[in-house]
Parts: C-alpha cells; structure tokens; sequence
C-alpha cells in the first residue's frame, strides 16, 4: 500500500465509487448496479444513514481515492444488562486493493471505536460463500458464535 489510510465518515461526493464498489461484488447478490436510474435509491438510503445518530457509514481513503468502505450501528438490547454494542456492516475493499491491510485497519477502527464508547462487543455477519473473508475475520479475533437466518420481503 503506497500512502496513508485515511478512514472517515462518508461524503455524498463518495456515492459514485461506493456504489461501484458494491456493484462489483459478484459474492453478496444485493441486485447494487451502477445504473444510473438507480442512483436515487442509494442518494435516499445514503441521507437515511447520515441522519441517523445510531449508524455512520465510512470510508477508507487511498490518495484520495476510496479503497474500502463499512458501515456500523449500535444497538442496545435487554440481555447483557442493557448492553450497548457495534454492528458491522457491509466491508468492502476495492479488487485491486485487497491484501494490502485496508480491511484490517477498518476493522480495527471500528474496535478501537467501540472500546472507546464503552460498547461490550462488536458483531458482524458475512456471507456464508465468503470463506476467505471468514478467515480474515478470525485472525482478527472474531469468533463464529451464532447461526443466522434472513427473509427475503422483496
């Protein structure tokens, strides 16, 4: 990796190369294109995201490039006395860039982050094909703790 990381919430200026980040991933099946017809949806859910006080979602700069992204949300539930803790969501290196320890500093930004508020954990799920991301999360320290299940409502 040639210059400094910079990892910073994101910008309505960064909408263009999120998108392409997320159309490009052949593995999540989320339907994201970088058709221009579609570009309101993610303008609208990029707003919902920035007016929220419980998500934020990030970028990592290269040389003033985007080179990643992630998104967190905090939650708080009854069991664990009211604990308060980190989702991560939606990690994401660019192609070309991968293997160069931008996930791994984005990850550790979001741990970093939820020590310093206090959360008792942070959690995240991945894509079951992911196998290689799964890896990656465990030599992070991340253990696969529980089974999850989703709905498809559209």
């Amino acid at each position: 990796m040639t210059g400094k990381l910079i990892i910073r919430e994101a910008r309505e200026s960064d909408l263009a190369a999120l998108i392409a980040l997320f159309a490009a991933d052949d593995i999540g099946g989320h339907g994201d294109t970088t058709d221009a017809a579609a570009f309101p949806d993610y303008l609208q859910a990029f707003s919902a995201i920035a007016a929220s006080s419980d998500q934020t979602l990030y970028v990592a700069e290269l040389s003033g490039e985007v080179a990643g992204t992630f998104q967190t949300s905090i939650a708080t539930t009854l069991t664990g006395r009211g604990a308060s803790f980190m989702i991560i969501e939606a990690v994401q290196t660019r192609d070309d860039l991968r293997g160069q320890g931008i996930g791994r500093q984005m990850i550790e930004f979001c741990i970093a982050e939820a020590k310093s508020r206090g959360f008792s954990r942070v959690q995240l799920i991945s894509n079951g094909k992911r196998k290689d991301a799964h890896r990656f999360y465990e030599r992070l320290g991340f253990e696969p703790s529980h089974l999850g299940f989703k709905m498809a409502l559209k």
